[in-house]
């Protein structure tokens, strides 16, 4: 679904979330640095794709999807506005993209919504790519496991997910930063559909069986999960 709809105009990003964003980097990059000339999908890249422009001399091909993308078109890297999920399928009166903080209820509003009815499916042929990004996007998802299995399917065999998501211990933390401090965007949070730790990621991934949790750590003090999934 194309996001003709929805104005990226003005996003703009804080210090801290420029913060954030950077340590993600720094735990994805040497799995990344792992494969020679890999074909990388970033999912949720953001109104800059940053990711994809920072490991440019690492990947022969990059692709980045995000309601709010740039159009960039160069040799290796494309991205292009795509909404995985959106509210009015949700049965909401607005169709902004769940995915990057599109709206402004609150996670228990939305969560009421039948979530699990909504689908998720990517513009992509069976495994295109031997790497999937996909930082900070997952507790936007109203429905992580249909995604989980489109990342199955677009894998190659070997290949890998490489994954952050904010734990149960910075929900207060990042609620008062926003809600309080007014220094991280406060749709982005209220856009938080669930918390996870590592056993949650374990019980999703048990119903996706060809995705193996190979690495799972929490950095930046407990606040932040990282795992690395391998297809089978």
């Amino acid at each position: 679904m194309q996001a003709n709809d929805i104005s990226i105009h003005n996003v703009t990003e804080s210090f801290v979330d420029k913060l954030l964003r950077k340590m993600r980097l720094a735990r994805v990059l040497p799995s990344i640095k792992l494969f020679k000339n890999p074909r990388l999908l970033d999912i949720g890249c953001g109104f800059e794709a940053k990711l994809l422009q920072e490991i440019e001399d690492y990947i022969a091909k990059g692709v980045g999807i995000d309601y709010k993308a740039p159009e960039i078109h160069t040799d290796k890297i494309q991205t292009f506005s795509y909404i995985f999920e959106s509210k009015y399928e949700l049965g909401l009166e607005t169709s902004q993209a769940i995915i990057g903080g599109g709206g402004a209820e609150s996670s228990e509003n939305t969560a009421c919504q039948q979530p699990h009815q909504v689908d998720i499916s990517l513009p992509f042929e069976n495994e295109s790519f031997e790497i999937i990004t996909m930082l900070a996007v997952i507790e936007h998802l109203s429905n992580p496991i249909a995604m989980l299995r489109e990342i199955e399917r677009l894998l190659v065999p070997n290949g890998i997910l490489l994954l952050t998501a904010p734990s149960h211990a910075a929900k207060p933390v990042l609620e008062f930063l926003s809600y309080k401090l007014h220094i991280i965007d406060e749709r982005e949070i209220r856009d938080h559909k669930r918390y996870y730790n590592k056993r949650d990621f374990i019980e999703f991934l048990a119903q996706v069986p060809k995705l193996k949790l190979i690495q799972h750590n929490y950095f930046q003090c407990g606040m932040n999960n990282f795992l690395k999934v391998q297809k089978c």
